[in-house]
């Protein structure tokens, strides 16, 4: 079914009342919940009144001449968001997460060895030559390794050693680290 003037106006005055998407709908019959949703969007139809009954059963009744407890203020909460069933976009509060101090990270060694950069541009660079970058390359003095690699790989012994590292060597490195 189409939405003519008549149903227009219907979704419109039921949508007022308080009415779920699903209940206008049901009413209307011949549409889903999601075409209400959208025609109430194109239409621009923002706020609808809340129906007294429902903002009431939604508030828990406290037993009269009991004071409230003040909320706890020892730490600030974070807002977090449940991300399934009816309550998916409430917002509950839990407690702030503890800060935890950054892992430290640890310099690689690099063992000079007899390295041999020829420092070449991007125009000299062939096959089998290391293509380590060295410098900015924004800079007009940037450069690649130009060392001589084997067949098949991209950079020399030495840039590959520092480039290929297994990683249980990075972990047990970081772990051994002593802290500050």
């Amino acid at each position: 079914m189409g939405w003519t003037d008549e149903r227009v106006e219907l979704l419109k005055k039921r949508w007022g009342d308080g009415l779920s998407a699903s209940q206008i709908a049901a009413e209307l019959g011949g549409v889903t919940r999601n075409a209400v949703i959208g025609k109430v969007h194109r239409l621009g139809l923002s706020g609808r009144a809340k129906s007294a009954t429902s903002s009431v059963s939604r508030m828990r009744a406290k037993p009269a001449g009991q004071p409230r407890r003040p909320a706890p203020t020892a730490a600030p909460r974070q807002p977090s968001f449940a991300t399934r069933g009816n309550a998916a976009l409430a917002v509950s509060h839990a407690p702030a997460p503890r800060p935890t101090p950054a892992p430290r990270i640890v310099p690689i060694e690099v063992v000079e060895t007899a390295l041999v950069c020829e420092r070449v541009t991007i125009m000299e660079l062939r096959e089998n030559m290391c293509r380590w970058p060295l410098g900015d390359p924004s800079q007009p003095e940037f450069r690649f390794c130009g060392g001589r690699s084997t067949p098949g790989a991209a950079y020399c012994p030495h840039h590959s050693q520092v480039a290929y590292q297994p990683a249980n060597d990075r972990r047990n490195r970081r772990i051994s680290a002593p802290a500050h």
